[in-house]
């Protein structure tokens, strides 16, 4: 492994595979908090079996912690040293002109996108582990009975602040995806003859997904 990141290419293509890993944990995680909106039930029921399941809690979790940690370690390490090659390169040439905005500014995106995780994780996923964990109650249930997880999803939305800052969060979490989607793609070696209709779908992808979190946030304040 470590050979593998010595290299640029080794670097690029480890950096990939993470990208693709967290976009089909974030598909999944939206995929449960739409339900949110429109089945209530479902969602307390779908939350309840990703937090009390053994191979979610004590295998997929702990994969999914070191697959962020990774990330954002390889994409800072790889922003530094593409700074220092675009030194010598726009001393030559003019950079801008032959790459994107987004491209140039993704450690801003993701720097911000990692400040807005640990928003998030103080928000959901520290309190939930407390819950779980240190006081012991792993029933996902109310005094009344009911689970708890769409009543806490909803009071969390309840404060304007806290909804403008996930819906920006989202708005970079789109920029990110916009060019990130089709580097992870080109970084593994997939350009043939399905590439347009990849690029079709990680617009699709990039753009839907984020908007789809910031109508759970806007929603819930709305009905709260």
């Amino acid at each position: 492994m470590s050979g593998i990141l010595n290299s640029s290419i080794g670097r690029k293509f480890a950096m990939a595979l993470s990208a693709l890993f967290l976009m089909i944990f974030i598909l999944q995680h939206f995929a449960i908090n739409i339900l949110s909106v429109f089945s209530p039930d479902a969602f307390n029921e779908a939350s309840h079996f990703m937090g009390t399941f053994w191979a979610v809690q004590y295998l997929l979790q702990p994969v999914l912690i070191l697959g962020v940690i990774f990330h954002f370690v390889m994409g800072f390490v790889l922003e530094i040293r593409n700074n220092k090659a675009r030194a010598i390169s726009y001393a030559k040439n003019n950079g801008a002109a032959n790459s994107s905005w987004m491209s140039r500014n993704m450690i801003w995106s993701g720097g911000f996108i990692l400040v807005f995780l640990i928003i998030h994780f103080i928000d959901f996923w520290i309190p939930e582990i407390n819950t779980k964990y240190i006081v012991g109650d792993m029933s996902g249930t109310l005094p009344s009975g009911e689970f708890r997880y769409h009543e806490e999803l909803v009071h969390k939305f309840k404060d304007l602040w806290r909804v403008a800052l996930y819906c920006v969060g989202f708005v970079f979490l789109s920029l990110h995806l916009l060019h990130g989607f089709n580097s992870a793609f080109q970084s593994i070696g997939a350009n043939n003859k399905y590439t347009k209709g990849l690029k079709g779908f990680s617009k699709i992808y990039a753009i839907g997904v984020p908007v789809g979190f910031i109508f759970i946030a806007v929603y819930h304040f709305l009905n709260h």
